[in-house]
Formats: structure tokens, sequence, C-alpha cells
């Protein structure tokens, strides 16, 4: 017991006096943006996905999108986040002559990344609403694109939040993996403290309580959300 209590106040000398905190504060400020900017990107990507994968495919402009859609979520789901932030930073940058911050590389793959997995969840969104709202909305005149951006994705994006939560809670814990690149997270935060005094039991507890408190919070404002969008759905 005394050498735990030691080890705490060795981990808390370094985090308080020698300026540990300010790495963890610029570990859980990366952490938050990139999980944060990737799920936006990812939201973005994947509603256009989405609504490419649900389209009537009449025409072969569609049919080409389609497969490319298909390659696509089968390319990112297929390879494991940390071979895709390998790649893209030490094969593609290269290769394309073009220079990115290693935090600007973790948002773009976590964006391209999570866009693929939204996707999926926003197909099934779109799936579980009924087909008579997109009929009710071109029957009075709008276009597909219309009604399935202002009648259809807003209904199932009600159906999806409890899903999206999880998916963005994925991207937080999967920051993790960032320091391969060289972004400084958490985790990186938390290995640099733990170097300075050869003892990493304390500091891994310590961000690991973090990410469980960012999961709580998450799990919260997601629980919150869905309340609002009930009594909403009540009032009408």
């Amino acid at each position: 017991m005394n050498g735990f209590i030691f080890k705490v106040e060795k981990f808390l000398d370094i985090l308080l006096n020698k300026g540990g905190y300010k790495e963890v504060l610029t570990g859980l400020q990366n952490t938050m943006i990139i999980a944060v900017a990737g799920l936006l990107i990812g939201i973005v990507i994947g509603t256009l996905i989405a609504t490419v994968r649900v389209m009537p495919k009449y025409k072969a402009t569609v049919r080409a999108m389609d497969k490319f859609c298909s390659f696509y979520v089968g390319l990112f789901r297929g390879t494991p986040m940390v071979v895709q932030l390998l790649v893209f930073y030490y094969v593609m940058l290269p290769l394309l002559g073009l220079k990115m911050s290693s935090v600007l590389v973790a948002i773009t793959v976590f964006g391209l990344n999570s866009g693929a997995y939204i996707s999926e969840i926003m197909r099934g969104g779109i799936l579980s609403v009924d087909p008579g709202q997109m009929e009710g909305g071109r029957s009075v005149g709008l276009s597909y694109g219309t009604t399935m951006m202002k009648i259809v994705i807003p209904q199932a994006v009600k159906n999806i939040l409890p899903t999206m939560g999880n998916e963005f809670i994925a991207l937080v814990k999967e920051t993790s993996v960032v320091s391969f690149v060289g972004a400084k997270d958490l985790y990186l935060a938390f290995q640099s403290i733990g170097s300075g005094t050869y003892e990493f039991m304390v500091p891994y507890l310590a961000m690991a309580i973090i990410y469980i408190v960012i999961v709580c919070l998450i799990t919260v404002l997601i629980r919150i959300m869905e309340r609002r969008l009930s009594k909403s759905d009540r009032s009408r």
C-alpha cells in the first residue's frame, strides 16, 4: 500500500509541479478535436454514401456511384484504423508531395473511416423510415434529393441517434492509435509522464479514468438528446 501511495505522489509531482498537466490538457484537446472533427466529417460522407446506396438504380451513373461507394465502405471497414493512418501518413503523403500535421492527418483518416461506418448506420436509418414519407414528398412536387434531405434523413437521424453515439464513443477510444503518426493524444501524454518516473501504473490508471469520464459524459449527452427528441415528437 505504501508503495502505491509513493507512486501516486511521484505522479502528482510530475503532473502538478513539473508541467505534466500541460501535456495532459494538450493530449485531451487533441483527442477531442480528432474525435469530434472525425465524426462531423464522417456524418457528411456517410450521409452522402447512404443516400446513393438507397437511390433507385435505374441510371448507369447511379449504379457506378453505388459500386464506388460499396468499394469505399469495404476498404475502410476491412482495414484497421492504425493501418490506414500509417499508409496515409507514410505512403500517400510522400507520394503526393504533401505536408500535413499529424493531427490533421488523424482528423482526415478518422473522418474517412467514420464515414464508412456511418454510411451503413445511416442507410439502416433511412430504410427504417416509412416509404410513404418519400412518396408524400414527391407527390407535392419535391425532388428526390430535397425529399431525402428535408423529410427522410431528419426522421432517420432520430432512429439512429443511440448508434451514432456509440460511433462517437468508438472514435474517442480509437484516438489512442494516433501516436503512431506522432499526434499527441491522451495516451502519448500519459506515456510521457510515465517515462519521466519509469512508473506507468498510476499514469495509465489516470488515463483510463479520464476515458471513462469522457464516455460517461457522451452517454449522458446522448440520453438528453433522445429525451428532447421524444418530447418534441409527443408535442406534435
